[in-house]
C-alpha cells in the first residue's frame, strides 16, 4: 500500500510515522509512506498557500492551486488509486470500520487542512472522502493524518504478524469478544501486585473458562463505558441475562447509602 500525506507541516508528521509499528511495517516494505509539503507546488517566489477568505471574516483560507497540482503530480506518478481524504471537522467521523475499509486499497491519500479550512473547491473536486476524528479542535489536519495511518497500517497484511493480535482488539468489527466490543482486562505478571489479584480465571489454565471470562468482561465494560457500541454487538440470551443482572449489581453498588436509603 502507497499513503501520500499532503501538509504545510511536513515535520509534524513525519517523525511519528517512523516509529513503533508504522516505522516497522514502513522498513520491511509492506507499505510506502511519502510525506508531501504542499509548498512544494506553490508558485511564485514566495510559495504562498494561503490568502484570506471571500466575504471577509477571521483567519486564513488555504489556497486551491497547490494543492491541486500535489493531488494532480501524485495521481501521474503512480497508476494505483484510491481514496483522497481531506481531513476536517466537517467530515464523517472516523472509525474502524472506516480503516479497514481503507486498508483494502491499494492506494491512499491524505489532506491535512490548516488555519481557518481550505478552499471549498478542494472538498468539490479533489477529495473523494471527508474525514474528522472527534468533536474537538485541533490545530490542523497532521494530528488526524496520524491517527488514520495508524489505524490503516496496522490492519495491512502482515505488520501484526497474525489475524489473531487483530480480532482480539477493541472495535475490531469481528473476532473473539465480538463484532466492535471493548477488550476485556489484561493482566500480566506479578499474580500479586500490591495486593491485588489477577482473577483467579486467568491462572487456571482452563481455556474454555478463560475465554467465556474474557467475554463476559468486554461485555460489560462495554455496556458500562460504551452502550452505543453494545447496542450494535450479537449477545446470546444467557449473555443478555448474566449483563443484566451483573448492571443491576453495579447500579446498586452505587447507590447512596445512609439513613434514607436504608428506611
Amino acid at each position: 500500500m502507497r499513503i501520500d500525506i499532503l501538509t504545510l507541516f511536513p515535520n509534524m508528521v513525519a517523525a511519528p510515522l517512523g516509529e513503533s509499528i508504522v516505522g516497522r511495517a514502513r522498513a520491511g516494505g509492506l507499505v510506502e509512506i511519502a510525506v508531501r509539503d504542499i509548498r512544494d507546488y506553490a508558485a511564485g517566489r514566495h510559495k504562498v498557500c494561503d490568502d484570506y477568505p471571500y466575504g471577509g471574516g477571521a483567519g486564513m483560507v488555504m489556497k486551491p492551486e497547490p494543492i491541486f497540482a500535489a493531488a494532480e503530480a501524485l495521481a501521474a506518478a503512480d497508476p494505483r488509486r484510491g481514496p483522497v481524504v481531506l481531513l476536517s471537522p466537517g467530515g464523517r467521523r472516523f472509525t474502524q470500520t472506516i480503516a479497514e475499509e481503507y486498508a483494502a486499497h491499494e492506494r491512499l491519500t491524505l489532506i491535512c487542512g490548516h488555519y481557518e479550512g481550505v478552499d471549498e473547491r478542494v472538498r468539490e473536486h479533489i477529495a473523494t472522502d471527508e474525514l474528522s476524528v472527534g468533536d474537538f479542535v485541533l490545530s490542523g489536519g497532521e494530528p488526524a493524518a496520524i491517527v488514520v495511518v495508524d489505524a490503516v497500517v496496522r490492519l495491512l497484511p502482515g505488520v501484526l504478524g497474525g489475524a489473531e493480535s487483530l480480532a482480539e482488539e477493541s472495535h475490531a468489527s469481528h473476532g473473539a469478544h465480538g463484532g466492535g466490543l471493548l477488550e476485556y482486562p489484561q493482566y500480566t505478571r506479578p499474580a500479586n501486585f500490591r495486593g491485588w489479584q489477577v482473577p483467579a480465571t486467568l491462572l487456571s489454565g482452563h481455556h474454555e473458562e478463560v475465554a467465556r471470562w474474557r467475554r463476559r468482561q468486554a461485555l460489560l465494560r462495554t455496556a458500562l463505558r460504551r452502550p452505543d457500541l453494545l447496542a450494535r454487538a450479537e449477545l446470546a440470551a444467557a449473555e443478555r441475562e448474566w449483563l443484566a443482572g451483573e448492571l443491576d449489581a453495579a447500579q446498586r453498588r452505587e447507590e447512596p447509602t445512609g439513613p434514607d436509603n436504608d428506611r
